[in-house]
């Protein structure tokens, strides 16, 4: 199960070079408006004491570059980790994931060293009444993720159960260690925190038990596929040649999909009735009616699709903005040079003033190089809600299949029922025209009675558990589409405040340098 693969990790603005970082922005130095008259300079002699060979210009302040007004903590980037302490009056679920520490696998391998593996210390801070506690602190691997996430998608279906991370094998090689497991820790964090904000999967006993339980996991791990496939190939001599009821589909066995593939016979009888449902034209005995499901999931394919083309623009965004600030900090590394240039060689006054002139641009250059900077991380935090939302479509698409798969089960079990019961009409015709009946066929027709009767408890359960889907459908839908009209409100809104906030200060930098430079339009007029 892989999660989707966010366009904006990693889109921080960068200056381009080191020396930016080291660049000084002198603003409490006197302006002075020397005369315009050309006068000699004593060419031993610094014009500006001040200046110095490696460093111009004092860094502007944390408050001249950072725009953060109080509305936008309440309706950007962090409205899903306030939403699970408003969706109910009072219950809340805080999970953090720190301090990764690499541990060796006990095993009973002659080769020394072993293998290792990396642990996480999961925080947990709740008031839920379930929980039993306040706090907790418990270490789990990245493999106990994996089976909470089997267990939450067996138990829970046709909920949107957010998507695990992915293994990543191949990233995990390609990348630095330490880098690779922080950015586990981040995603494992961001994982388990949309499990705190879902209102059902909060207070589920698998979740409670992966945040609560010390030491070894107590969930039942998942077989992997390979194995299943070994006991469903080894069944099915028995199914097709054994006894008549040991091809019947156990009722406890239809409350989970037949992709599992412990059950071969189950998984042939299910295709051959999706390939008779789809080319044969002959009307399933159970089809899906709600006109209103169907046009919901017409509709969300539709947003899937806009998401991922705002997605890309949200993307070319950042990185316009980005270059946007790149260059602006490489104009004011140049106009730094020029400036030491002009200072280092100024012969005449008027060159002592363009040089401080220059000096003013260059340090408005490098505030806004910084301003775009700031503005670009908010943009990705706020924008940010695209991929989330793009994420939670594979969820979506997984509830949904779990629907069809449901539908799927019954309509095998109506198509088996239906031919069960014409064979012992035939049968029963057969033994009909011989006097005294054929023992034979009397007791197949007993066998197939008991099988027509363990078919239909079968039929029973399938037709709950799709119902129960269903349900759990119809009310994921609904709490979906209020989230995300407050999430997106919250989104453009935090967006479009920092927008014009930075816009404002970036207007105000150049606004002063515009006032400090007028003498230039008066002399040209």
């Amino acid at each position: 199960m892989m999660a989707y693969e966010n366009p904006f990790e990693d889109a921080h603005l960068q200056i381009p070079k080191e020396e930016m970082e080291s660049i000084v922005l002198n603003e409490t130095e006197a302006k002075a408006n020397p005369t315009r008259e050309e006068s000699p300079l004593s060419s031993n002699q610094n014009p500006n004491p001040n200046y110095s060979d490696t460093s111009f210009l004092d860094p502007p302040s944390y408050a001249d570059v950072v725009f953060s007004p109080q509305s936008i903590e309440s309706n950007g980037h962090n409205s899903t980790i306030s939403r699970s302490t408003s969706s109910s009056t009072s219950e809340f679920l805080k999970i953090s994931v720190t301090n990764p520490v690499k541990e060796q696998e006990m095993s009973s391998s002659l080769v020394p060293g072993g293998t290792t593996y990396v642990t996480y210390l999961i925080t947990s801070i709740t008031n839920i009444p379930e929980y039993g506690g306040t706090e907790f602190m418990v270490r789990r691997r990245f493999k106990d993720v994996v089976t909470l996430a089997d267990r939450l998608s067996e138990n829970f279906r046709g909920f949107f159960v957010p998507v695990r991370p992915d293994k990543n094998v191949v990233e995990s090689q390609m990348m630095k260690n330490e880098d690779f497991i922080d950015q586990r820790r981040a995603e494992l964090e961001k994982y388990l925190c949309r499990l705190a904000n879902h209102p059902v999967i909060k207070k589920s006993e698998e979740l409670r038990v992966f945040l609560q339980v010390q030491g070894k996991l107590p969930l039942v791990k998942s077989t992997d596929v390979a194995s299943r496939m070994l006991d469903g190939a080894a069944k099915l001599p028995k199914q097709l040649f054994g006894e008549s009821t040991a091809g019947v589909i156990d009722p406890n066995e239809v409350l989970q999909p037949a992709k599992g593939g412990r059950d071969l016979l189950r998984i042939f009888k299910e295709l051959k009735q999706s390939v008779t449902n789809d080319w044969s034209g002959w009307r399933p005995p159970v089809i899906e009616e709600d006109k209103e499901f169907l046009e919901n999931k017409d509709k969300l394919q539709d947003l899937e699709q806009q998401l991922s083309n705002m997605s890309q623009q949200a993307e070319s965004l950042v990185k316009a903005q980005q270059d946007i600030g790149e260059t602006m900090g490489e104009l004011g590394l140049a106009l730094v040079k020029l400036t030491k240039f002009e200072t280092e060689e100024a012969m005449y006054e008027s060159q002592q003033v363009r040089a401080n002139d220059m000096r003013n641009v260059a340090t408005a250059a490098v505030k806004a190089s910084r301003l775009y900077r700031e503005l670009n991380s908010q943009t990705v935090k706020h924008l940010d809600k695209l991929h989330d939302y793009l994420g939670m479509m594979l969820a979506v698409n997984t509830a949904f299949s779990d629907r069809s798969s449901a539908l799927l089960t019954v309509q095998t079990l109506s198509t088996e029922l239906s031919s069960l019961h014409s064979k012992i009409e035939k049968l029963e015709i057969a033994s009909s025209k011989i006097f005294g009946g054929d023992r034979s066929r009397l007791r197949k027709i007993e066998e197939l009675k008991e099988t027509i009767s363990i078919t239909e408890d079968a039929k029973a359960v399938a037709e709950r558990e799709y119902e129960r889907i269903k349900e759990n459908n119809r009310n994921e839908l609904e709490r979906l589409e209020k989230e995300k009209y407050d999430d997106f409100v919250g989104m453009l809104k935090g967006f479009v405040i920092n927008q014009v906030g930075y816009a404002e200060k970036m207007a105000g930098v150049w606004e002063k340098i515009a006032e400090e430079t007028s003498g230039y339009a008066k002399d040209g007029s």
